[in-house]
């Protein structure tokens, strides 16, 4: 996605923060392996398993499910994630703050903060893992189309999905969950369909030139590890009198 954001670029960003980016990755891909190899030994050796079981093999389709399978996968998964989405906005705040103040959003600063997996652990792969299960290579193939999603929603190219985002979610509907303008809060919270927004009363489909900047005006994004790591220690999200105030606490 760097590639195609050099290729095809909608806005400059900066080298400084594409290698922030890249230290910040390097930690948190190994942070989120162990916390999840754990999750997983944990779950196995209480035995407890699914409690419903979605048949998502589609072999009725024929050489079709090779694409159906996935998609029905994804769009379960993220149906989950976007209830946990939700729910970090409105209980996990100056954790989440940390992705939404970054400025130059790209493939490679679309970080979250360290303890993300600890809460994705919890409360998006416990309750995914109690509905949907390993039905073969759909699961695999569903987790490539998530995490290539994940990196194509927060790049700053011109490339996008045309027609078909008003059912997936690409870089321009993305980007109003990360503008900077009132309008815009808390919209777009899913990862991969628009479905679950236009269910839920929070879509924003953005006009044809609707490309706002991103962050949080009180806040900068991490120029180093120590920042990024932090950061929800100095920042408080305080709502009074109807308004919402984000502190830096020095």
């Amino acid at each position: 996605m760097t590639a195609v954001e050099l290729l095809l670029p909608r806005e400059k960003q900066s080298l400084h923060q594409r290698l922030t980016g890249l230290g910040i990755w390097a930690l948190y891909v190994p942070v989120s392996m162990v916390i999840f190899k754990l999750f997983h030994a944990l779950w196995v050796s209480i035995g407890i398993r699914p409690l419903i079981t979605m048949p998502l093999s589609f072999d009725w389709a024929g050489i079709a499910a090779i694409v159906m399978a996935p998609i029905a996968a994804a769009l379960i998964y993220d149906f989950f994630f976007y209830w946990f989405h939700r729910a970090q906005h409105a209980f996990a705040w100056r954790f989440h703050a940390v992705h939404h103040s970054i400025r130059e959003l790209n493939a490679v600063s679309s970080y979250h903060h360290v303890s993300e997996p600890v809460f994705q652990a919890v409360f998006l792969l416990l309750p995914v893992s109690l509905i949907v299960t390993d039905t073969g290579p759909v699961v695999p193939a569903m987790l490539i189309i998530i995490h290539l999603q994940a990196s194509f929603i927060h790049s700053p190219t011109r490339l996008n999905l045309g027609p078909l985002r008003l059912f997936f979610c690409d870089n321009r509907f993305h980007r109003i969950h990360h503008s900077l303008e009132e309008k815009h809060f808390d919209k777009n919270f899913g990862a991969f369909t628009t479905l679950w927004d236009r269910l839920f009363g929070t879509a924003w489909f953005p006009a044809r030139n609707e490309w706002p900047d991103t962050g949080l005006a009180e806040i900068d994004q991490p120029r180093s590890l120590r920042d990024w790591i932090d950061l929800p220690v100095r920042f408080r999200r305080d709502r009074r009198n109807g308004t919402v105030e984000a502190v830096l606490v020095r």
